[in-house]
């Protein structure tokens, strides 16, 4: 027969959930609504002033059912105490066969005692100790019985006991379900309501969206209508021709302002011809970027130019700082962007004597080059097609198309795939126009990558050399390097 031990006992109490008194009285008629805070603390949601959107109170209500799904179900919970309850009952039961057995052992037991006894009296000797001893026995046995009833006895009632906590919080949780059913059926209704006035809401924003974009739709053509009306009315209108007369006024203000500039540039010449009237040497070309400007004699008593030094310098606007062209020392000159704004002065000496001669007002920009460079400006790389005439000082023969790249960090030279030179700006770099070299040197750059590897490079136009020499410039300039030719950034630093 199985014996029922203590450790069975503890093990059901350890599983047995205090039971719920049903004299409990909640504060609400609902589940009460808890936020997670800071460091996992639970927080009491608090009721907010603010009137909430439409798709706040969806996500809300949303939330809300989501979780009403995932609270302890408390059905659960009444299973568990049902199962809890059962097993005690059937323990009790097996207590009461065990108890109807235990008397069935000491009836059996007083019957064989009363038989040995009456052995007792009938035999002799040997057969009378071996029938004593047995009633010994018989009598050990009736003890350990009365023992073990007695335990038998304890265990009954820590089984009763443990089956009386058990109905008594099966009853509770039985409550307790009956109330949370209830709780639970309004909060379905209630969440159901909710449901169906955001329902009601949205439809009703779908109708009045509906409304109102028909009748902004309706006003919207009555204004086109209305000034399709006016324009047939006014043609041409007042404002077309307003805008006519502007755009004439402008294109004429332009046109007056260049022959302004060209009469001040006469008028300045003329009284320079008045002043200086047995000047050997003048300056021919226009004074703008893009061009060249070069020393034609205009005597007959003129010496040779090419027994001439010549020396090409800059001058600020006012006339005062006067900077040395490195390398310009020849009879045509090309000005570069570092030009404009400045005017131009060249010196020739010829036997002891010493001609000077200089731009009437300084060089002018090249039109639409700014726009042109700030668009260029944007690109990461900006390609030119270039001839390479001289390498290293030593004129170049071939005349094969050469591809340039100048970059926001480095230009490069390249035909083909293969790379002719390849420099990040440094200050070992030089970049400016060719000082010299006839009617071509307006397109034509001087571009020292490193020291001892230089190149002149041929550009299919002026307007693309001054550009590229800008765009290098500006680049190398947000690399902290100051970019310019021989000799010139000594200048420019101080």
């Amino acid at each position: 027969m199985t014996r029922v031990t203590r450790d069975f006992g503890d093990t059901m109490q350890k599983d047995a959930v205090p039971a719920v008194s049903a004299d409990v009285a909640f504060a609400s008629s609902r589940f009460p609504n808890y936020k997670i805070g800071a460091n996992n603390q639970i927080v009491d949601a608090k009721d907010s002033p603010k009137v909430l959107s439409m798709k706040e109170v969806v996500a809300r209500e949303t939330a809300l059912l989501l979780e009403q799904q995932k609270r302890l179900s408390v059905r659960d919970l009444a299973n568990k105490f049902e199962k809890g309850l059962a097993a005690a009952a059937k323990l009790s039961e097996e207590a009461r066969l065990r108890e109807a057995a235990s008397l069935e052992k000491h009836v059996l037991l007083k019957k064989l005692r009363d038989a040995l006894e009456s052995l007792k009296g009938r035999v002799a000797g040997r057969n009378k100790d071996d029938v004593e001893e047995a009633i010994a026995m018989v009598e050990a046995l009736a003890v350990q019985l009365t023992h073990r009833e007695g335990e038998l006895i304890q265990e009954k009632a820590e089984v009763k006991k443990l089956a009386n906590f058990l109905k008594q919080a099966s009853e509770d949780a039985k409550k307790l379900v009956d109330g949370e059913r209830a709780y639970a059926r309004a909060e379905i209704e209630s969440a159901r309501a909710a449901v169906q006035r955001v329902e009601e809401a949205i439809q009703e924003h779908e109708r009045m969206s509906r409304a109102s974009g028909k009748q902004d739709l309706e006003e919207l053509m009555k204004e086109v209508q209305e000034a399709r009306r006016i324009k047939m009315l006014h043609q041409p209108s007042k404002v077309m021709d307003m805008e006519h007369e502007i755009r004439a006024l402008r294109i004429q203000l332009a046109e007056k302002s260049k022959r302004s500039l060209l009469l001040q540039k006469e008028l300045a010449r003329s009284r320079r011809a008045e002043q200086s009237i047995f000047q050997l040497f003048e300056l021919d070309g226009t004074e703008a970027l893009g061009s060249c400007l070069r020393i034609n004699p205009c005597s007959d008593n003129a010496p040779e130019l090419s027994k001439c030094s010549i020396q090409w310098y800059r001058l600020s606007s006012d006339g005062g700082k006067k900077e040395l062209i490195s390398g310009a020392t020849k009879p045509v000159y090309a000005p570069e962007p570092f030009d404009v704004g400045r005017v131009l002065q060249a010196e020739i000496i010829s036997d002891g004597q010493q001609f000077s001669l200089s731009t009437t007002c300084p060089i002018d920009p090249a039109a639409g080059l700014g726009s042109y460079v700030e668009a260029l400006v944007r690109k990461h790389d900006v390609e030119f097609n270039v001839i390479v005439t001289q390498m290293n000082g030593v004129d170049h023969p071939s005349e094969s198309i050469h591809v340039l790249h100048v970059g926001k960090m480095r230009i490069k030279l390249r035909k083909g795939k293969s790379t002719n030179a390849k420099e990040y700006y440094s200050t070992s770099m030089q970049l400016c126009g060719v000082r010299g070299g006839g009617n071509a040197a307006a397109q034509a750059l001087f571009w020292q990558a490193k020291k001892g590897l230089s190149f002149v490079l041929a550009f299919e136009s002026a307007r693309e050399r001054n550009a590229a020499i800008m765009l290098a410039r500006r680049f190398a300039f947000d690399c902290n390097i100051m970019l310019a030719g021989p000799d010139d950034r000594a200048r420019l630093g101080s």
